[in-house]
This record gives C-alpha cells, sequence and structure tokens, in this order.
C-alpha cells in the first residue's frame, strides 16, 4: 500500500481574494479557481445555515472564521478589552454556532486595540480565552499578531507577544495564527520569527508586503519560508488573505512553485 503524503492545504479567504464579487458569487469562483478550503474574515450577515448550504453546495470546507468586531474602539475586537467581556461572549457564541452548523473546527479571537503594557488587557485575554475554551473546547482559539502599519494600537503586533499569551494559557486548544504579511510587514526576520514560532503555529497565511496584493516568492524570503514550514512538519491550512491586484485566477499563479508543498487535491495553482 503506498504511503499517504500529506501537505499543507491552500484556503481561499472569500472576504479579500474575492472581495470584488456578490458574497453568495464568492463559493462558487473559489470552487470555479480549484480550492477545497475557504475562510471567511465575519460571516454574520446572514445565518450560520446560509453558510453552511453555500459551502456544501460547492464542497467547500470553511477553515476560518474571525470573532465579530463592533465599531471606534472595538473596531478590531474585544477579548483584550476590560469591562467588554459581555460583548466578547456575545461575539463568540456567534461564532461558534457558525462553526457548529459548518463544521469549522478554528476561531480567530479578535484580541482589540488596546496598550500592550496594559495589566488588566492581558488578564481580560486570558480570561475569555479560558472562558472561550471551557464553553466550546472543541474549537481551536487562534491568536495572530497584526502590523502596527494596518492595525496602530493593536494588543499585539510581534508573534512573541502572542507566544507568551500562548505560554500563560496552557492547557487550552489554543494556538498561533502566523501570518507571512503580518511578521513582513512589521519589518521583522520571517525566517527567524517562523523558526520561533513553529510549536505554535496552527494556521499560516500569506500576502505580498507592503500593499497586500499577490505574494512575491521571490521577495522577503516567502519561498524560504514556505520550505521551512513543509521541512517543520507543517500540514495545516494556508489561507490566501490577499486582494488581488488584477484577475484572481491568472493572480494564481504566484503558487505554482509550490506545487510539491501543497495538496495537488486542493488548488489548482500549479496547473495554471
Amino acid at each position: 500500500m503506498s504511503a499517504i503524503i500529506r501537505r499543507m492545504v491552500p484556503a481561499a479567504n472569500l472576504t479579500l481574494l474575492y472581495g470584488g464579487l456578490p458574497v453568495e458569487a464568492r463559493f462558487e469562483a473559489a470552487r470555479a479557481d480549484g480550492f477545497n478550503a475557504v475562510e471567511i474574515l465575519f460571516p454574520y450577515d446572514h445565518s450560520p445555515q446560509w453558510y453552511a448550504d453555500r459551502l456544501a453546495q460547492h464542497d467547500l470546507q470553511l477553515a476560518l472564521v474571525n470573532t465579530p468586531i463592533g465599531t471606534t474602539d472595538s473596531r478590531w475586537g474585544y477579548a483584550a478589552l476590560p469591562g467588554r467581556q459581555a460583548a466578547f461572549r456575545e461575539g463568540f457564541l456567534k461564532a461558534a454556532e457558525v462553526c457548529e452548523a459548518t463544521g469549522c473546527e478554528a476561531v480567530h479571537v479578535m484580541a482589540g486595540c488596546v496598550g500592550g503594557d496594559n495589566p488588566e488587557a492581558r488578564k481580560t485575554l486570558l480570561q475569555n480565552l479560558a472562558w472561550a475554551a471551557g464553553r466550546h473546547p472543541e474549537i481551536r482559539l487562534q491568536l495572530e499578531a497584526l502590523n502596527t502599519f494596518d492595525v496602530p494600537g493593536y494588543y499585539y503586533s510581534h508573534p512573541a507577544a502572542v507566544r507568551q499569551v500562548l505560554d500563560a494559557a496552557q492547557g487550552l486548544n489554543a494556538g498561533l495564527q502566523f501570518d507571512f504579511y503580518h511578521v513582513v510587514r512589521q519589518g521583522l526576520g520571517l525566517l527567524r520569527e517562523l523558526d520561533e514560532a513553529l510549536p505554535y503555529i496552527c494556521h499560516v497565511q500569506v500576502a505580498g508586503s507592503p500593499a497586500r496584493t499577490e505574494p512575491d516568492l521571490a521577495r522577503d524570503s516567502l519561498h524560504d519560508g514556505f520550505q521551512r514550514l513543509h521541512e517543520a512538519g507543517y500540514r495545516g491550512y494556508v489561507g490566501y488573505e490577499y486582494r488581488p491586484a488584477d484577475s484572481i485566477t491568472e493572480g494564481l499563479r504566484w503558487a505554482t512553485p509550490l506545487s510539491n508543498y501543497f495538496s495537488p487535491q486542493s488548488h489548482r495553482a500549479s496547473r495554471l
């Protein structure tokens, strides 16, 4: 019997990659481009069953959603905002409903914009993570550092800060959402950050910096980063979280050199 070869699985971010299309058309477009998995940042404009039906119709797996965000002070989430625990819990339960309906197993917990040296913020975040894990232990809680250029004031902008939170939250079903784009945009060395983060990584995303369009594997050590992931045994999702510069389908050619690392059944980029 031949060995089963597992590889990384591309996931189309419907919100960004197909954001120029009506919401209901994005599922079909992603499937036509060869994706088996998708991400949706905020799937709360319709009922959870509405999303589940469209995913099933096009044979797509939902890999990731974000917790809901608010406006003004909470436009990047609630999880680390002292005094906003009720809003976080209400939002997380909405995300959990989507997961239950669609089979999604991961939620990006949006921390919000609050001083990184605020001890109450750290305490609040850890309490909220513990509460969420207690309510839905089957859902993996993912934390992601967002760069200070795009999201000034976000609770963490360096993967190292996320790792510190995860160390304090040991025992929970939680991990690091490692985004090549945010690391590079923050001015950090991708390979060094990747090496330090590998034991924590449970989900990967990518885009080209600084414009957040298609990645250029010849820049910023991106190709070496994917090679490092593959050699380290990462076999999870890779979210294509970028805005296409022109044609979505033609733009997917950037991933052709990664065909040995990506599952051939998951995305037709290697055959474009």
